[in-house]
């Protein structure tokens, strides 16, 4: 199926609203509600459970469904809205979920999807909330049928589920946006791993900010021992870069997050200030988009990480848009002491071959906790 074609049946359910959080297998669909703005009141929320919340409330003004778009690895995030106020033991909320199915159990995916792939089904077993698992596969008869079990659900006042496969929206027209900065991100990436103390431990965000820092650490220092790559829980990376620094309070430890990933979990920048480690640094590579999973805007991009920093209380913020700007770094991390805050403007350019992490979730955790020299051998 189209994505324009789903949107259209969409429509047809009486939802008006769509809300949610951008997946790469929900691309075109994505890209669809971006190309038609006339068919929906859509929102890209910081993450799913901002989404659900959304859903209730535009039902409680207008009487009509919504519909939450995500990531299966955005159920987590859900679930709370969803089970302590939408669940028909509570308030009884209709709503419509379309779920990316990431890490399908049988089809080869990235680590941090593999578990949460196994569960998902179960995950809406668990929620009572019924659900048809789409695909490729998927005739457009097929479609309508699901669909019509999801308006007979919505007109209920129940919740109904479409998971979706990998594959199932047919090529269409490709949603693109720039957002005019220069800087490239893995250049800036590259400069930022140069200027840092030799003996800094970093954390990174998930996305292909990982994954470039993992490729140019392997070619500037030919390992990437002390870097920590938070390849699920999106939003969480600076949090666990403050354990770490509580932890090490002898070394500067850097946490390189996303814009899309602070808006996520943005509770965490008062905390950190409140707390204020010292030993951290903080840097948000900010392309003001979900560009790792399509390029969607965030629901956000006009934010200024480095004012929201400053007056959470953070000791020192700044931001940085050019390269001039980047060149002069090294003093800032090794001198300034934390939280410190650095956002870098960045383009959406990404190469075409860049890999992945060729070692286990394992092995990288064994490599960087000997780094940090509580390793111990044979984890697993």
């Amino acid at each position: 199926m189209k994505a324009q074609e789903l949107l259209e049946k969409i429509k047809n359910l009486g939802i008006e609203v769509i809300a949610g959080v951008p997946d790469s297998t929900l691309k075109q669909f994505c890209d669809g509600l971006q190309l038609h703005p006339e068919y929906f009141r859509h929102y890209v929320t910081a993450n799913e459970g901002a989404a659900t919340g959304l859903a209730v409330g535009a039902y409680l003004a207008s009487g009509k469904p919504a519909c939450v778009y995500m990531q299966n690895s955005g159920i987590g995030n859900m679930v709370n809205p969803f089970a302590s106020l939408a669940h028909e033991d509570v308030y009884r909320i209709p709503m419509l979920f379309l779920v990316g199915w990431r890490g399908e159990p049988g089809v080869k995916d990235e680590p941090q999807h593999v578990f949460q792939g196994k569960i998902t089904c179960a995950l809406f077993d668990t929620l009572s909330i019924p659900y048809e698992v789409t695909g490729k596969d998927t005739a457009e008869e097929e479609w309508n049928v699901i669909l019509q079990k999801a308006a007979a659900a919505l007109k209920k006042n129940s919740p109904f589920a479409i998971i979706i496969k990998k594959g199932a929206f047919e090529p269409d027209r490709k949603f693109t946006w720039e957002n005019g900065n220069g800087l490239v991100r893995e250049e800036a990436l590259c400069s930022i791993l140069k200027q840092l103390p030799k003996d800094a431990c970093i954390v990174s965000t998930t996305g292909k900010i990982s994954r470039e820092l993992y490729e140019q650490s392997n070619r500037l220092y030919g390992n990437h021992d002390r870097l920590f790559m938070t390849v699920g829980g999106m939003g969480h990376a600076s949090m666990i870069a403050f354990g770490i620094a509580q932890e090490k309070r002898e070394k500067k430890v850097v946490c390189i997050d996303g814009d899309g990933a602070v808006l996520m979990h943005m509770g965490a920048l008062p905390f950190l200030a409140l707390n204020a480690p010292e030993n951290f640094i903080h840097i948000v590579i900010n392309n003001q988009a979900h560009e790792s999973v399509g390029a969607m805007p965030t629901g956000c991009r006009d934010a200024e990480f480095a004012r929201i920093a400053q007056a959470a209380g953070y000791v020192h913020a700044q931001r940085i848009t050019d390269l001039e700007g980047l060149a002069d770094l090294e003093r800032e991390f090794c001198h300034r002491k934390g939280p410190a805050l650095y956002e870098i403007m960045v383009g959406l350019k990404s190469r075409a071959d860049l890999g992945r992490p060729a070692e286990t979730a394992a092995d990288n955790r064994d490599a960087f906790m000997r780094y940090l020299g509580r390793g111990k051998e044979g984890n697993s």
